[in-house]
C-alpha cells in the first residue's frame, strides 16, 4: 500500500517535514501547499511534487497531511483535514488552547483517523535508547535553550520550546501533577520569552525545565534522577552518561573504593523527523495507536497552559 500524502506549510520545517515523506517507502508525496504561493512553487519544484494552489484541490488527492503552518492555523486546518477523512500529523504545539486540541482529538475519534503530534524528542535516538533506564524519576532537570529565530514567536516560549521537554516529562512520569509554580518574562517579543517552570507531581516526582529563545548558543540538556541512578541526556550531541550505585557508601570512604559504575554511549545523530513521519505512516498503514497521539498532544498543552497563566499571574502583579 502507498499511502498518498501532502504537506501544508512548506515553511523552514515544512519543507524537511515534505523531504521526509519522499524516503519512506510506503508513503507517497502527493503535493504540498502554502499560502505563500512562490514558497509553494519552490518547494514543489524541489521536490518535482504538485504544487496547489487551493487547499480544497489537495485534500481531495491525498489520504493523510502534515500540518507545518503557523500555530494558529493549527487547529482550523486539522479540524478541515479530519473532517475530510484524511489522518493528521500535526506540528508542536497541535493548537494555540485546550479548547481546541480537545475538540481535534474527539473529532479525530469520531472519524476513527489518526492523529499525532509532532513531538519529535520522543523519535530521538538518543533517548530512545535511555528510556529503560528512567523508570521511576524523582528530579528531573532539563535546559532548552535556542538563539532568536522569528519563525515561532506567534507564541510564547512555553509553546514554542518548553513543550518538547513537557512531553518528554509526561512520558516519563505516570502520575497527576499537584503544583505548578513558574515565572518568565518577555525579552524580544510580547510574549515570555525565557520561562522557568517547577512542577510536582502525586508520586512526589519533582521536574524543573529551563527554556529561553534568545541564548547566545543552542543547549538540550536533559537530566533524570532516581533511587541509585543518575541519567545526563543531550539531546542535541545524542550523548548519553549514566552513574548507578551499586552499593552502600560509608563516611570517609576511600574515592577509588565507591561503589559507583559510570556507563557512557554516543549514538550518531539520527534522524527523528523522519523515525516521526515514518511512524505516523506506519500507524495508518498497519491501524495501530501512534507514538505521540492527540490524546498526549493535549495533555502536554493542558501543563502547558498551567505554566503560561502562573507566568501571566506573576507578570501582572510586578507590572
Amino acid at each position: 500500500m502507498n499511502l498518498r500524502c501532502g504537506v501544508i506549510g512548506v515553511g523552514y520545517l515544512g519543507r524537511f517535514h515534505a523531504q521526509k515523506y519522499q524516503q519512506i517507502k510506503n508513503a507517497q508525496l502527493i503535493g504540498v501547499f502554502d499560502q505563500n504561493q512562490n514558497r509553494c512553487n519552490e518547494v514543489a519544484n524541489e521536490l518535482e511534487v504538485q504544487s496547489f494552489a487551493n487547499l480544497d484541490d489537495l485534500i481531495k488527492e491525498v489520504d493523510a497531511v502534515t500540518i507545518a503552518s503557523s500555530t494558529a492555523s493549527h487547529y482550523e486546518l486539522a479540524k478541515k483535514c479530519l473532517l475530510a477523512g484524511l489522518h493528521v500529523n500535526v506540528e508542536k504545539p497541535m493548537t494555540t488552547t485546550c479548547d481546541e486540541a480537545k475538540e481535534l482529538v474527539d473529532l479525530a475519534k469520531q472519524k476513527s483517523l489518526k492523529l499525532q503530534v509532532g513531538h519529535v524528542e520522543r523519535f530521538n535516538q538518543a533517548f530512545q535508547s535511555a528510556k529503560e533506564r528512567m523508570k521511576n524519576p524523582l528530579f528531573i532537570e532539563c535546559h532548552r535553550l535556542a538563539p532568536f529565530k522569528p519563525r515561532g514567536v506567534d507564541v510564547s516560549v512555553v509553546l514554542d520550546l518548553m513543550i518538547h521537554d513537557i512531553d518528554v516529562i509526561l512520558s516519563l512520569v505516570n502520575s497527576p501533577v499537584s503544583s505548578v509554580s513558574a515565572v518568565g518574562t518577555p525579552v524580544l517579543t510580547k510574549t515570555p520569552d525565557i520561562a522557568n517552570a517547577r512542577i510536582e507531581f502525586e508520586s512526589g516526582a519533582t521536574a524543573n525545565l529551563t527554556a529561553s529563545r534568545v541564548s547566545m548558543n543552542s543547549t538540550r540538556k536533559f537530566r533524570v534522577f532516581q533511587k541509585n541512578h543518575y541519567l545526563s541526556l543531550d539531546f542535541g550531541s545524542g550523548e548519553v552518561n549514566l552513574l548507578r550505585k551499586t552499593g552502600e557508601i560509608s563516611p570517609g570512604q576511600d574515592m577509588e573504593d565507591l561503589p559507583l559504575e559510570s556507563e557512557a554511549w554516543n549514538l550518531e545523530r539520527g534522524d527523528a523527523l523522519l523515525e516521526e513521519t515514518s511512524s505516523f505512516v506506519d500507524s495508518i498503514i498497519e491501524d495501530k495507536p501512534c507514538v505521540v497521539p492527540g490524546e498526549h498532544g493535549l495533555i502536554a498543552m493542558e501543563l502547558a497552559e498551567k505554566i503560561s497563566r502562573d507566568i501571566e499571574k506573576r507578570l501582572q502583579i510586578t507590572s
